[in-house]
């Protein structure tokens, strides 16, 4: 499992659906995921630092997470299968640990708010970059470099 950051939100210029990239801390590895226009506007929004004068569902979920006694601990993507991406939160309150199902982006979303770590499991870089079912370090160079020649102003730039 590699701790992973945001590095920003794009739109994939063929299908104009939004993408958010996660970088591994090492910077070796750059995962991107398809992710829902409402998702995409939320994680933009918490990393631009955008205050709305009401909370919006993933500050909602935060404020309710922390009135129960509860933290974010941390938030996992834990699988891909048929390219459909899988999370999962951990949740403290008081002595009990829950892991609660969660779409990656809204994970991410929650993740970013809360100031909790995000992981992705290698099998999911693995799946991400296979052809056939077999890894591809090609598949994988060539998606770090794409996304490296990406413009950094275009992250984060994405707007309803």
């Amino acid at each position: 499992m590699k701790e992973v950051r945001v590095l920003g939100i794009t739109i994939d210029p063929v299908t104009n659906s939004p993408i958010v990239i996660l970088r591994d801390l090492e910077k070796k590895v750059t995962l991107p995921i398809w992710i829902g226009i409402l998702e995409a506007n939320s994680i933009a929004m918490e990393l631009e630092k955008m205050k709305l004068p009401r909370p919006m569902t993933h500050d909602l979920l935060k404020n309710v997470i922390s009135e129960f006694g509860g933290k974010v601990l941390r938030v996992e993507i834990t699988d891909l299968r048929e390219n459909t991406y899988y999370a999962v939160i951990y949740l403290k309150q008081g002595e009990k640990t829950l892991q609660i199902d969660s779409r990656p982006s809204d994970a991410i979303a929650l993740a970013l708010r809360c100031d909790a770590p995000i992981y992705v499991y290698e099998s999911v870089f693995e799946k991400a970059f296979s052809i056939e079912g077999e890894e591809s370090e090609e598949a994988k160079d060539r998606w770090t470099k794409l996304l490296e020649m990406l413009d950094p102003e275009d992250f984060t730039k994405y707007k309803m």
